[in-house]
């Protein structure tokens, strides 16, 4: 049982959040240790332990965040309009990506490892907040793109939140993967983040027909 007044304890699990999302600027996952975090939260390591078990659990969490942030851009987009082309959807959704660098390369990561090593309660908040983006998506969707059937939306979206896996790599490319490209024989095209993700969704919505 964690002590403290609720302001406190969600308080302190913020800056341990914090923590990571600052270590993770410039450190790996692998890399990133509970101790590391330690140095950076204003309380002792062991406290740590009262919020989370693992650094798992604390990448969970703050994976959970930026679908949260996510989230709110979507809904904004939903609720501030009342008609929209697909290709202003595509654009809404497309900026509202190229604002979440951090979900992208959260995305990119192993994510199988992050869940296993989380206990049941917390994965559980963390599918929430992902279900509450694939609702939005279907929303949005049924709002904007009214000609479309419940099986042209469920197709468009379980092709794209997939994809999404994929949209790091493609946008954060060091210059040693550039030259390793070079030597390979592989002509090197950069794409920004907002480039990638509209256009994908106009093709998904203009060839799902």
């Amino acid at each position: 049982m964690i002590k403290g007044t609720p302001e406190l304890i969600a308080g302190r699990r913020e800056e341990i959040i914090n923590a990571c999302e600052t270590l993770y600027q410039t450190m790996s996952f692998k890399d990133i240790t509970l101790k590391e975090i330690g140095k950076v939260v204003p309380f002792s390591r062991p406290t740590i332990y009262n919020y989370f078990q693992t650094k798992e659990e604390i990448f969970l969490a703050l994976f959970e965040r930026e679908y949260d942030r996510w989230n709110e851009e979507l809904t904004l987009i939903l609720n501030s309009h009342d008609s929209m082309t697909e290709e202003e959807l595509a654009d809404a959704v497309a900026g509202s990506l190229a604002n979440r660098a951090q979900l992208l390369k959260l995305l990119s990561m192993n994510n199988y490892d992050m869940e296993k090593d989380s206990r049941p309660e917390l994965l559980a908040a963390f599918k929430a907040s992902y279900g509450r983006s694939l609702k939005l998506a279907e929303k949005l969707l049924e709002k904007f793109c009214p000609d479309l059937s419940d099986e042209d939306i469920s197709r468009i979206i379980y092709i794209f939140f997939p994809f999404m896996f994929g949209i790091y790599p493609y946008t954060d490319v060091t210059e040693k993967q550039i030259n390793a490209m070079s030597d390979a024989g592989i002509e090197f095209q950069y794409q920004s983040v907002y480039d990638i993700v509209y256009k994908c969704l106009i093709a998904l919505l203009k060839g799902i027909r």
